[in-house]
């Protein structure tokens, strides 16, 4: 196959052609069809059923050190659901605290403290005249979500194959304005890269000049690996106490991926000095989240092993769909020049970055055909892809082969989105 760009006008025509009697047989199935968001498929959920049966009156409702799940207390999280967390993030259990459901909820609470009160209490970010936040974009449209509540300005950083470009942060945290940045270092959304040890360790020594900067490191994908052989991620905390910069960082996940996104437990970790000023905040807030959940999913994985080969189960779910995408898009696309796309080892997300950037009419063309993609341009702040190019693919939610015919109609509308671009420079 050659590249679109080297046929010939005639060549050129006949291919839009064959695309679109391909297109106006898709609009022919009235297709009704959702894959705007990362969801797990039911099968996914019902691996996690008997932890719904784990906490019961023959069972008990006490954790290991003898306290009543049911009742107040222990703001923290209980020992043991923090030893898990501990053993996932790889820090120490004093490092961790155990929230609800939603690590999107810990992150938006968390920049919420900030904004009022400051990292530690000495001055919200509020206060100043203007508060810039750093986005690797492709990014997650939650993140850039959470700093337009906030009224914090978004500056966009070119992702790399290593993951941020660093050079552009170092640079623009020397700005005092710049207090915070986004990052999923692990399978990054949309773009499945997982920081180098390099990346990592420039964090890790980063010198911003505001001294209240704060990295939130949303490692949502810390254990989703696709293959037994996953990419490995350096810890940012460890590498961070290095150089005395372990303040900057808090690093956020959950289950929601590993049982139940809407019953899950959240948790963050960090370096003592932030964990005691979120304590100071979190004992205001509640007497303790739910220790029955945390303790449901203490007894079902008991440790890191027992995540891990429950992870296994989920990728025989998973894998088999994203190869299915790839495999299309290869057979489809390859060689055409016409788009690109990145071959994640894990996490729950395909990159598709259209070459012509009319990334917007490919998106149309999928709506008016019966499926509904992420809007593009929301991998980006401000729902704005300077080069409207990127469309993010969620393969995790439906079956195989539904799975396929979306990318069929995603790939054939790819094709006459390229086509009339350039037919229309010819």
């Amino acid at each position: 196959m050659k590249a679109l760009s080297a046929y010939s006008r005639e060549e050129l025509l006949a291919f839009e052609a064959a695309a679109r009697k391909q297109y106006e047989e898709f609009l022919s199935q009235n297709l009704s069809i959702d894959m705007s968001r990362g969801k797990p498929c039911t099968e996914q959920l019902c691996l996690s059923d008997e932890i719904l049966n784990n906490v019961n009156k023959d069972t008990g409702f006490k954790s290991a050190n003898g306290t009543e799940c049911r009742n107040y207390g222990v703001p923290a999280g209980i020992d043991e659901c923090r030893q898990l967390f501990a053993d996932i993030l790889e820090v120490k259990p004093e490092n961790i605290f155990v929230g609800g459901n939603s690590s999107l909820n810990l992150m938006f609470d968390y920049v919420a403290q900030c904004m009022l009160k400051g990292p530690m209490g000495e001055k919200g970010w509020c206060y100043e005249d203007e508060v810039i936040f750093l986005c690797p974009a492709p990014g997650y449209d939650r993140h850039f979500s959470i700093c337009e509540y906030f009224g914090i300005k978004m500056v966009n950083v070119p992702m790399l194959s290593t993951g941020p470009d660093m050079d552009v942060v170092e640079e623009l945290v020397k700005n005092p304005k710049v207090k915070g940045m986004f990052c999923v270092p692990k399978y990054s959304n949309p773009m499945g890269i997982t920081f180098s040890d390099e990346t990592v360790i420039r964090f890790a020594k980063l010198k911003p000049a505001a001294k209240d900067f704060r990295v939130i490191w949303d490692n949502a994908y810390c254990v989703h690996d696709l293959y037994d052989e996953g990419d490995k991620l350096l810890n940012i905390l460890a590498e961070a106490e290095k150089y005395g910069n372990e303040d900057h960082f808090v690093v956020f996940t959950s289950t929601s991926k590993i049982t139940y996104p809407g019953a899950g437990v959240s948790a963050l970790a960090s370096s003592v000095n932030n964990i005691k000023a979120i304590m100071s905040r979190v004992t205001m807030q509640t007497i303790g989240h739910d220790k029955i959940n945390q303790l449901r999913h203490a007894r079902a994985f008991k440790d890191l092993n027992g995540i891990k080969e429950h992870m296994k189960l989920h990728a025989k779910i998973l894998a088999p769909k994203f190869e299915a995408v790839l495999d299309i898009l290869s057979e489809e696309l390859e060689g055409l020049e016409i788009a690109s796309w990145n071959k994640p080892r894990g996490g729950y997300f395909i990159s598709l970055d259209i070459d012509c950037g009319s990334a917007k009419y490919v998106g149309q063309l999928c709506k008016e055909a019966g499926l509904v993609l992420t809007p593009v341009g929301a991998t980006f702040p401000y729902g704005v892809d300077p080069e409207d190019k990127n469309i993010r693919i969620a393969p995790t939610f439906p079956p195989v082969d539904e799975l396929k015919l979306c990318c069929r109609l995603l790939c054939c509308c790819v094709k006459l989105a390229a086509a009339k671009e350039l037919l229309e420079k010819a």
